[in-house]
């Protein structure tokens, strides 16, 4: 059967407006609504300020993508930038690889903290059968709104974004205000949390990961209208409001609960901090806010990591199988996609499938700071100092996550070792049969 690939990319299909809402509507999904229960757990009480200091090493780590994206506009995002610093060979492939796992493991999170948030309507406990059936139906939900186009995909999560926004800030400003916007926590709880330097630096990691939204905006680059003025003012743009959210939703759930309990409850914070504050009814708007933000979340992570793996299968870097489907092999990449995201969100639960993303997900991007130094710096202009200054804070924080993550939960350390070595073992195997 003869498959049409990248028939589905069309120029200028994507607003300014549009590529924002898809940054923010990956952004602002399970970073804030999972990971800020973990960032607490390691950071302590003042991790508000944690978010800060995430959104300072993003936006060092954006410099790289920003200029990258203003020389080489490509709907391949960093699949085309790692081929321009290393060529069609294993460390462009595999980084590209790394990325594209990274996102979906990403997905998985997002889908399982929808799973986990609508549940606590029912007060159905997190560990319940539930949680990995209602992160598939919420997957196959995503892959159906992702066949309708690019279109109908930026009104649909720009509005969502926008919503979920509103109702995030909503929520914390109200939880300050019956606090009396104190930016001392409250006391209670039987639990001590004593970080030590190194797990607040660990902390940063998810903080990133909880940013890491914005490469959705490179993946669709050619596709954005004026896409050398306008990628890097979406990845700007999308990273100051989510930046803003985060802090003072971290603000105000500080503010509402005694820190072991924000712990305690990890993977639904938000809506324990809403129940002091707001009481039941607080609870379900919060849950509302959730699953409206983890449907545009899922929705704009699918949509750019089959575009990715669309311009990696072109390019010769993938195998490229299709198994009989009809369609694109857009179309075929959206079920590969969706299909590796369920079963992720099957087999492993959310911290553990927050803390392999950020380790893949820190190693890719150290490897395009390392391309951009040593390869293109010159070529797009790039000041050495911010790319240098980039690489070394991505490494602290990989280092210093990795040894916390060794002390705590060497599993996840394993797991991601094998994800890394499988891809790069598998893609030098691959071009290497290719050539032959």
């Amino acid at each position: 059967m003869e498959v049409v690939v990248l028939d589905s990319y069309k120029k200028n299909s994507l607003s300014l407006i549009g590529a924002i809402g898809l940054g923010t509507g990956v952004m602002i999904s399970a970073g804030i609504f999972a990971l800020l229960g973990q960032v607490a757990e390691l950071a302590g009480m003042w991790f508000p300020l944690i978010f800060i200091v995430g959104g300072i090493v993003t936006g060092f780590s954006a410099y790289s993508y920003v200029k990258m994206s203003n020389e080489f506009p490509s709907a391949g995002g960093i699949g085309m930038f790692l081929v321009k610093a290393y060529g069609k060979g294993t460390i462009a492939a595999s980084a590209a690889m790394l990325m594209t796992v990274s996102m979906i493991i990403n997905q998985s999170l997002v889908a399982r903290t929808f799973g986990t948030y609508t549940l606590q309507i029912f007060e159905v406990d997190q560990s319940s059968f539930l949680v990995p059936l209602l992160a598939v139906g919420l997957l196959i939900f995503a892959f159906i709104v992702n066949l309708s186009g690019n279109n109908f995909i930026q009104i649909f999560t720009s509005i969502i974004s926008l919503l979920k926004i509103m109702g995030l800030v909503v929520f914390a400003m109200g939880g300050l205000w019956v606090a009396g916007f104190s930016i001392t926590p409250p006391q209670g709880g039987n639990v001590v949390i004593d970080p030590t330097i190194t797990s607040i630096i660990a902390a940063v990691a998810l903080t990133i990961l909880s940013f890491k939204g914005f490469t959705t905006i490179t993946n669709s680059g050619s596709e954005i209208v004026k896409p050398k003025k306008n990628v890097g003012r979406a990845i700007i743009a999308s990273i100051s409001i989510s930046l803003m959210v985060y802090v003072i939703v971290a603000w105000g759930v500080s503010s509402s609960l005694p820190l072991s309990e924000i712990v305690a409850a990890k993977n639904y914070s938000l809506a324990a901090a809403a129940r002091p504050a707001f009481g039941d009814l607080g609870v379900l708007f919060t849950i509302a806010i959730a699953i409206i933000a983890t449907i545009s979340g899922i929705i704009a992570s699918v949509f750019a990591v089959s575009r990715m793996l669309a311009m990696l299968t072109d390019m010769k870097l993938i195998p490229r199988q299709h198994f009989g489907m009809p369609g694109s092999i857009q179309t075929h990449t959206l079920v590969y996609t969706v299909v590796l995201a369920m079963i992720l969100a099957v087999i492993f639960d959310l911290s553990r499938i927050a803390s392999v993303g950020a380790i893949l997900y820190l190693v890719m991007d150290m490897i395009i700071h390392w391309g951009v130094y040593r390869h293109l710096r010159e070529k797009v202009n790039a000041k050495s100092g911010i790319v240098v200054t980039a690489l070394i804070l991505d490494a602290i924080v990989l280092l210093a996550f990795v040894w916390v993550k060794i002390t705590t939960d060497w599993l996840i350390v394993i797991v991601s070792i094998f994800f890394i070595f499988f891809i790069f073992i598998g893609e030098h195997f691959f071009l290497k049969k290719r050539q032959e």
